[in-house]
């Protein structure tokens, strides 16, 4: 049976550095707060945005939820947002994902403020990722590099398969690997022969969104398994992961859905909505 990655200790240690963050600001006279933009009729983000809510109560970040119809046109959003980039009194904003059918999230993310967004999904962030440069990267990859560096591995060197190629995950995390001097292959919906391309993996990250599309004899021992997938299962009995649940059998180390990548990217939000503050500050824009 694989050690289990759980990722609470991680996200507890997050939220010690973020308090003790927190209370810097406070004493500095910037009360840390953050704004976070839900259509309604989706209701796992309905779901997550209530949890951030409640992380947020607890590290004492204020929190702002500003919830649109389901019909909500794009000009009403762009609107929202460009009030919420000229509120020097909201330090970091998400635009929950998925959006509604019709909307074009890459023109509202490209809205944001560069430095007020804390999922690091402006074209600035990405271009920021991709050339290693300051900037604000998003959680979900950086749960997922903590994560195998919680397992024991070096990332220099190792031999990281990343299976989806998508906007919000695989593509940043190959980037953020490839800095770290990892060597990363990338795999998708066209690439031929899934099992062979894991065989000599040190580590796999599935972020494809697809049930069981990770099976035992895909993998092998000795392999990290990072299961970043999130599935919506129908029987309303949770979530699930790209990984069959008895391929911890056949794997070292192996992260559970849920109580891993996920649970530690909220966290990882927060602690990045601090980062956007120091770098507010450095560019002027704070008075403390």
């Amino acid at each position: 049976m694989a050690r289990l990655l759980k990722a609470k200790p991680l996200a507890d240690e997050a939220g010690e550095r973020i308090k003790s963050a927190v209370n810097r600001w406070k004493k500095a006279g910037i009360a840390p707060a953050v704004a976070v933009l839900l259509a309604e009729g989706d209701p796992a983000s309905a779901a997550y945005a209530a949890a951030k809510g409640r992380l947020a109560a607890k590290l004492g970040i204020g929190y702002e939820l500003i919830t649109f119809a389901s019909d909500v046109t794009k000009n009403r959003l762009l609107k929202e947002i460009r009030r919420l980039n000229e509120d020097n009194g909201v330090h970091g904003i998400l635009l929950e994902l998925p959006l509604p059918a019709g909307l074009d999230s890459s023109r509202l993310a490209a809205a944001l403020d560069p430095l007020k967004d804390i999922d690091g999904i402006t074209p600035a962030s990405k271009l920021a990722c991709m050339m290693n440069e300051t900037g604000l990267r998003p959680a979900t990859p950086q749960s997922c590099i903590q994560l195998i560096k919680s397992a024991g591995v070096t990332l220099k060197g190792s031999h990281i398969v990343v299976v989806g190629r998508g906007e919000t995950v695989g593509r940043p995390l190959m980037q953020m690997l490839l800095h770290e001097n990892a060597t990363v292959t990338v795999c998708h919906s066209h690439t031929k022969d899934l099992a062979r391309m894991i065989q000599g993996a040190d580590v796999l990250v599935t972020a494809a969104g697809k049930v069981n599309l990770i099976m035992p004899e895909m993998v092998h021992p000795g392999l990290v398994l990072i299961d970043a997938g999130i599935n919506m299962l129908g029987d309303e009995s949770g979530i699930t992961g790209d990984a069959a649940p008895q391929t911890a059998d056949y794997v070292d180390a192996m992260s559970p859905v849920p109580g891993g990548v996920g649970t530690l990217t909220t966290a990882l939000l927060f602690e990045n909505a601090l980062h956007a503050l120091t770098l507010q500050q450095a560019a002027g824009r704070l008075q403390v």
